[in-house]
């Protein structure tokens, strides 16, 4: 098969699930190129396309692509159209809600188009005017769009509740991890009891967190820490509550870092988002055996599997106190490993690429 792969901003979860969707599709003997926005560029954005770039028989292209809508998607579907008609592409794959706008209406006859949101569109506020646009799109381009799919249960639901249940063939395909990535992580002799890694801002429960964390020192005195890496537009907030709570010595920020360096330096990680999709940190920790306490949002509960009843309320700084304090006497090592055996057996790449391609076979896989 010769496909194309559309997203926007290479970054985050989406860009992960590309890249490892994308080296497995090539593995197997199809060509897969990419399109990209051109206007989204960061220190690593070169760095991120070069380790890509192999598996890209069919090469990167990047586009303009503005986040809202603008004057550039007026003209990118007709250059995704043309590009994709020159490279013979017989299947198109979009990627969150621009990705799937470009890829539906640069669909020419001949060609399948499939659209995963992730999240996307879903996370637009309700009664905003970008919200409301988006969802009227999504609803007028279902009958140019050959399959959705999902990357959670939790995703399906809320698109069916916000936009409508697809008219076209929908199914759940959960993300997957990378074999290596079920390794545990050795922790580091001067590791914290308590880790974060994530995007600094509001909506991933980061002052929750301190909150819960200044209660919980109150009582275990100094010796207790917690490292926090990552960065994001709430970080001076961020910084300016641990000094106004006296936690300074206590609460290091690392800076952006991998997962995996930081479940190191952390003896166990807390994911206190207020909303959520389908988390790699959270499949990730899990993957690793690591311990870890998440709230109860998005498709969490779907990664936690048998243990999805120890996840905490999101927002409640008290009940994360509480849940903390707990992990302190009580790591639960069987809870551990049963998270770990429920990701290892419905959330890997191999997985994931093999309910993929069948959908773009034209195959039903289990929703």
């Amino acid at each position: 098969m010769r496909i194309l792969q559309i997203m926007r901003a290479p970054v985050g979860g989406l860009f992960r699930h590309v890249a490892d969707l994308s080296g497995e599709l090539a593995a197997r003997g199809h060509e897969v190129g990419i399109v990209a926005d051109s206007l989204v560029e960061d220190g690593a954005t070169q760095a991120r396309f070069a380790t890509l770039l192999p598996h890209c028989a069919l090469g990167i292209h990047r586009l303009p692509m503005p986040r809202l809508l603008g004057a550039a998607d007026l003209v990118t579907p007709g250059r995704i159209a043309g590009l994709a008609n020159r490279l013979g592409v017989t299947i198109l794959h979009g990627h969150g809600a621009k990705g799937g706008f470009y890829a539906r209406l640069a669909r020419r006859q001949g060609q399948l188009v499939f659209y995963t949101p992730h999240g996307g569109v879903l996370h637009f506020a309700p009664g905003s005017v970008a919200g409301r646009s988006f969802k009227q799109i999504e609803r007028a381009l279902m009958g140019r769009t050959s399959a959705i799919i999902f990357e959670s249960r939790f995703a399906q639901e809320a698109f069916a509740r916000q936009i409508g249940t697809p008219s076209c063939a929908h199914s759940v395909v959960h993300n997957g991890l990378q074999p290596a990535e079920f390794m545990p992580v050795p922790l580091r002799p001067d590791a914290a009891q308590f880790c974060y890694v994530g995007e600094l801002r509001e909506l991933k429960g980061i002052f929750v967190l301190v909150s819960a964390f200044a209660a919980l020192a109150e009582e275990h005195g100094p010796t207790l820490r917690l490292a926090m890496a990552g960065d994001g537009p709430d970080r001076g907030r961020l910084e300016a509550e641990i000094g106004r709570l006296g936690l300074g010595d206590q609460i290091t920020l690392l800076g952006v870092k991998p997962v995996r360096e930081v479940l190191a330096q952390g003896q166990c990680l807390v994911v206190p988002s207020l909303a959520e999709s389908l988390p790699y940190v959270v499949l990730e920790a899990g993957a690793a055996g690591h311990q870890m306490l998440a709230t109860a949002v998005g498709g969490i509960a779907e990664i936690f599997g048998p243990t999805a009843d120890r996840l905490v309320p999101a927002g409640d700084a008290p009940a994360l106190t509480h849940a903390m304090a707990q992990m302190l006497v009580d790591p639960d090592l069987q809870a551990r490993e049963a998270r770990r055996v429920h990701i290892e057996e419905g959330f890997t790449v191999s997985a994931m690429t093999e309910a993929v391609t069948a959908l773009y076979r034209g195959q039903s896989v289990q929703a």
